[in-house]
């Protein structure tokens, strides 16, 4: 009956409804995010895109998809902030790249000390010839000496005595950084020059763009731009980076954003995780809202992070790679669980924002050999392309988080079990769904841990695992020898 049904009563919308297809990427991939004037190999020289082309290679072969950089365009110089913020820079301080704008030019410049243009051409080429998509930072806004702000004042917003307001995100405070005008006078002519801006970067090979703060601009222009955009570049992905009310991410996510970054940072324990996932995975924001989680960012270094030193990494790592098909790192922090933070804050201390670092990425302590297998687990294993493959499996102990990803048709189905404490080994009971699984509950089905190795004969829903943050914070089982029907399939629907 479901094959055949009976359209007697059927009606016609009546209105024609358009369609997006979006490239796969918009949908499954890893992203590494990086700054290039610390990917620099000499300490204390600050980094160009040059460099960054020699680092790709390290990024590759980690399994990313996408090398997402910060803004690399020229940095203001008045107003300019210092180290960890500080609101007077010193003499060598390079600034924040978000500060974007000075004498050498705006939005379609490179920051003279990263390299040039053709630079920033080869790096492009050389992304991909490794399979790699550079994707780039949609900062609109300028620093106080940006050309626009001399050239187009009326793109700015300014105060009853002339001066221009910097710009604000509470609790943050941006004193480098004025804001546009979105909605004044000279609206349409400030559209059209930050439209051209996309389509300036769009012709040097990129399609990827992540964009800062998308909501503290109008609904109204990011509608109008990605249509625009996408009218001529149909393949552009764009990421919104808007970490604010729910109502206000989803309807950035309706008016034409590809991905979103989420609340994962937030959210550690099994009851938070468990309810934030079901509610992207298993309510209606699933139909337009596809959520790319970050495990960390240059602005946000959870508490658990910097309590739980590298166990927590390892463990946050696994969830966001295994609960969604995108998710992203800042590295190389991450992967070396840099974990120091400015009192009470989950600010970076001595943060890459605002001074040069340099890595050690041969630390002994790197995390690079499991995200290396992470990804290519998730690259290998098709159900964690599918969000709605993602059912929750009980656990009789609160620090183990348990969960299904398996494929439309059954044919891909693996068990994630991770431990959510850094600290301590813990251990539980799982209760599979197998009927779910489409595994009788008397029969014998093999499970193949692809995080640890080894394969195990379990037999019936309840099994025993046990895990411990020293070793491998996590179990990704794979599936093997049961058939599934499409009966079985009905039950996760």
């Amino acid at each position: 009956m479901a094959r055949h049904p009976d359209r007697a009563g059927a009606a016609a919308l009546g209105v024609a409804l358009p369609l997006v297809v979006e490239p796969p990427l918009a949908a499954f991939g890893a992203w590494y995010e990086c700054f290039p004037r610390g990917a620099s190999p000499e300490p204390g020289r600050h980094g160009t895109l040059r460099d960054l082309a020699a680092r790709l290679p390290y990024v590759a072969e980690m399994g990313f998809d996408v090398v997402y950089l910060p803004p690399i365009h020229p940095i203001g110089l008045r107003h300019r902030k210092g180290r960890n913020n500080t609101l007077v820079a010193g003499a060598d301080d390079p600034g924040s790249p978000w500060a974007i704008g000075s004498p050498a030019g705006g939005h379609t410049a490179v920051h003279l000390e990263l390299g040039t243009l053709d630079d920033f051409d080869a790096l492009v080429a050389r992304a991909k010839e490794l399979g790699l998509e550079i994707a780039l930072d949609l900062a609109f806004q300028c620093a106080p000496d940006h050309p626009w702000v001399a050239e187009r004042p009326e793109w700015f917003r300014h105060r009853p005595d002339g001066t221009i307001q910097y710009a604000e995100n509470p609790p943050k405070k941006y004193q480098d950084i004025v804001p546009f005008d979105f909605e004044g006078t000279a609206w349409t002519t400030l559209w059209a020059a930050l439209r051209d801006v996309v389509l300036f970067w769009i012709s040097r090979g990129v399609t990827v763009f992540r964009v800062d703060n998308p909501h503290t601009k109008p609904f109204a222009f990011w509608e109008w731009l990605i249509a625009a955009v996408r009218e001529r570049h149909p393949e552009t992905i764009f990421l919104s980076e808007a970490f604010t009310r729910p109502a206000v991410m989803r309807h950035l996510a309706k008016v034409g954003f590809s991905q979103s970054y989420t609340y994962f940072t937030w959210r550690n324990t099994r009851a938070e995780l468990v309810a934030y996932l079901t509610e992207l995975t298993q309510t209606p924001v699933r139909e337009y809202m596809r959520p790319n989680l970050f495990a960390n960012t240059p602005d946000i270094l959870h508490e658990y992070l910097q309590t739980g030193g590298r166990g927590a990494h390892a463990i946050r790592l696994v969830l966001a790679a295994t609960l969604a098909g995108s998710f992203g790192i800042y590295g190389p922090p991450f992967e070396l669980a840099e974990a120091r933070a400015l009192p009470g804050t989950e600010e970076y201390q001595d943060s890459e924002k605002f001074e040069l670092r340099h890595w050690d990425l041969a630390a002994s302590h790197s995390l690079r050999p499991l995200v290396t297998l992470v990804n290519r687990i998730r690259r290998e294993n098709p159900a964690f392309r599918h969000l709605r493959g993602l059912r929750f499996v009980p656990t009789d102990n609160d620090a183990l988080l348990a969960y299904v990803r398996a494929t439309p048709d059954g044919s891909n189905q693996v068990i994630v079990v991770v431990t959510l404490d850094p600290h301590h080994p813990q251990s539980g009971w799982l209760d599979l769904p197998l009927a779910g699984l489409g595994i009788a509950g008397d029969r014998t089905y093999q499970v193949e841990d692809l995080l640890g190795g080894g394969r195990y004969l379990w037999q019936g829903g309840r099994n025993f695992v046990a895990l411990d943050p020293r070793g491998l914070p996590a179990h990704v089982f794979r599936v093997h020898q049961h058939v599934r029907t499409e009966r079985d399939f009905d039950y996760w629907l």
